[in-house]
């Protein structure tokens, strides 16, 4: 698809907005500001498609961790969930989206889902608030601790990632856009980066 349309002022961006927002720092630039990003926002939105289904359904999920010099995201999982038998039927199907609506700012992250249960690594991730989502079943197992059964890991394989880092402070925002709309144009108040699937593997593979 082409970036301009042909109009009678001549060719212009299809999409202002990202034609003027759009910039392309150095790679560890654009990681760097990504993970800062995913780790102050912590909670975020996790989109897979329904096993059986062609639908999406989302969760918000608690970021529990990060692999990688912070690219690949992991997530607990009650093994016994929904969320389990969606993203073994559809692992290459899946999205993370993080947003901070007072800065404005947000993250795209899609890629490869796998379910881990492995206990060295469940114990390494472990929260003290998991057995306020699981629950004390009172059999001495599902209890909630480090050793339940219940508990996986996420481990989401970053593929492609978008995220958009704000120029501006809440006010700083409001006057830009007003500014920008009255002369019909659109407001620079976010910087947005994209992180392709090359890109992040070779981050990948220095950091392991």
């Amino acid at each position: 698809m082409s970036a301009t349309i042909h109009t009678s002022a001549g060719d212009k961006p299809i999409d202002p907005y990202k034609a003027k927002s759009l910039e392309d720092p150095p790679l560890d630039q654009k990681i760097e500001d990504l993970v800062d990003f995913i780790s102050e926002a912590k909670f975020g939105m996790l989109t897979t498609k329904i096993a059986g289904s062609e639908l999406l359904t989302s969760r918000c999920m608690a970021l529990a961790g990060k692999e990688h010099g912070g690219i690949d995201l992991l997530f607990h999982i009650n093994l016994f969930s929904s969320k389990t038998l969606d993203i073994t039927t559809h692992p290459q199907e899946v999205n993370m989206s993080f947003l901070d609506q007072v800065s404005g700012s947000w993250a795209s992250i899609s890629g490869t889902a796998t379910i881990v249960a492995d206990r060295t690594l469940i114990e390494k991730y472990y929260s003290p608030t998991l057995p306020a989502w699981l629950g004390d079943l009172g059999d001495g197992v599902h209890d909630g601790s480090p050793s339940d059964p219940r508990i996986g890991i996420i481990k989401l394989e970053a593929k492609l990632a978008t995220y958009a880092v704000a120029r501006r402070g809440i006010f700083g925002r409001a006057i830009e856009t007003v500014k920008s709309t009255t002369k019909g144009d659109v407001p620079a108040i976010n910087s947005i980066r994209e992180l392709s699937e090359e890109e992040l593997a070779e981050w990948r593979r220095t950091h392991q």
